[in-house]
């Protein structure tokens, strides 16, 4: 008999980490009796478990440095990431003065890099785990810099929506935990679904995100993580699956870009089923009286981000206020039409508001639902 259970694996950030120790290892070790390291084993933190992560090459550079190969293994996932060489270089000093930081962190080759602010795309989890897992092999007066490189991250990034928030050059090291669910198989509406009442045992009011840039800002903001739910493209199915279980509110949290979609009442988010989004900013950019000059644009932008900033910079020329305007819009017909999808449903009423964030993670629009909402759970 075949097992159909599908595999969990890990998520880029935990092959980083093993990386990272194996290279310590490397440079901590004996040099006259220096053994292969095939494997190293890591504290996940969440979930709190320790797992054995294997190493596929490391190599002093020289006396203080060192470099280490792991390779991804996302399970049982559609990761575009599957199988891709992570290298970790390492260099330990013994020198540490106390005033700078024991430990840093740095983006190579590969690794993103936010286009704004220039800064490696090495988000909190990340950091947490490699911060964590170096210092505990370290001593008070040594200190590390460890860089992550990914020597194909600028061709995977190509098929990512990475530049869509801003990341450019590269991939992120994203993630707010270590395992990689198998979550773009069929089963994986399933596995929502659990969560989903998992958390209702313990709360009658969730945050609903699409992403690990929703999770990732949530948690940022203050929102208890315990309340958070990864939705993925699942919004209707896991709108109606909260009501079931007697969920009193639900913030939707996400990108703009994603949520706009249920204005137009699509309610299943990925691309491949429908999109949609340019015509539902246009449509109500004309409702709200915007010029035909401003609709055409909007509806010849390339990406939702590109309409918004056709907007913001007819703010800027005019000193008006259409962003706020046509967005407020959006999140009403959000509300209106979640509420509604849940109603016919299920026959059942549960408060809905929205928030909704551009690509630099900045917001652009709380539902007058969703500020009350997020009153309550900042």
């Amino acid at each position: 008999m075949t097992n159909s259970q599908p595999k969990s694996g890990y998520t880029l950030p935990v092959f980083a980490c093993a990386a990272a120790i194996a290279a310590l290892k490397c440079l901590m070790s004996d040099q006259s009796d220096r053994q292969p390291i095939e494997s190293v084993s890591l504290d996940l933190l969440n979930p709190p478990e320790t797992v054995e992560i294997s190493i596929e090459q490391v190599a002093p550079l020289n006396p203080h440095m060192a470099l280490a190969i792991a390779r991804s293994d996302p399970g049982d996932n559609l990761d575009l990431t599957r199988n891709t060489p992570i290298w970790a270089m390492v260099e330990l000093n013994s020198n540490n003065d106390g005033r700078s930081p024991q430990i840093i962190i740095q983006g190579g080759e590969g690794i993103g890099r936010h286009g704004h602010s220039n800064q490696a795309a090495i988000y909190r989890y990340a950091r947490q785990l490699l911060q964590e897992n170096l210092r505990r092999l370290i001593n008070s007066n040594q200190s590390l810099t460890v860089t992550i490189i990914l020597p194909a991250g600028r061709q995977l990034a190509q098929r990512t929506s990475n530049q869509a928030f801003g990341i450019v050059e590269g991939l992120s090291l994203l993630g707010t935990g270590g395992i990689s669910e198998p979550l773009s198989l069929p089963g994986q509406l399933d596995a929502y679904r659990e969560n989903l009442r998992d958390k209702a045992n313990q709360f009658d009011g969730l945050v609903f995100c699409i992403g690990e840039n929703g999770l990732d800002l949530a948690a940022k903001m203050g929102i208890d993580d315990q309340r958070l739910v990864k939705i993925a493209n699942w919004i209707g199915p896991l709108l109606v699956a909260a009501s079931e279980e007697d969920i009193k509110s639900i913030l939707l949290f996400g990108y703009h870009g994603k949520l706009i979609k249920l204005a137009g009442g699509i309610f299943h988010t990925h691309h491949y089923l429908a999109d949609g989004r340019r015509e539902i900013l246009a449509a109500h950019c004309g409702n709200l009286g915007l010029p035909q000059s401003t609709l055409q644009q909007v509806f010849a932008s390339a990406t939702a981000e590109d309409a918004l900033k056709v907007l913001r910079d007819l703010d800027a020329a005019t000193n008006s206020d259409w962003v706020g305007e046509v967005y407020g819009a959006i999140a009403a017909e959000i509300e209106i039409r979640s509420q509604n999808y849940i109603r016919t449903h299920t026959s059942r009423e549960v408060q809905v508001g929205c928030l909704l964030f551009d690509r630099r993670r900045q917001i652009v629009i709380k539902s007058e639902t969703g500020e009350k909402l997020l009153a309550k759970l900042c």
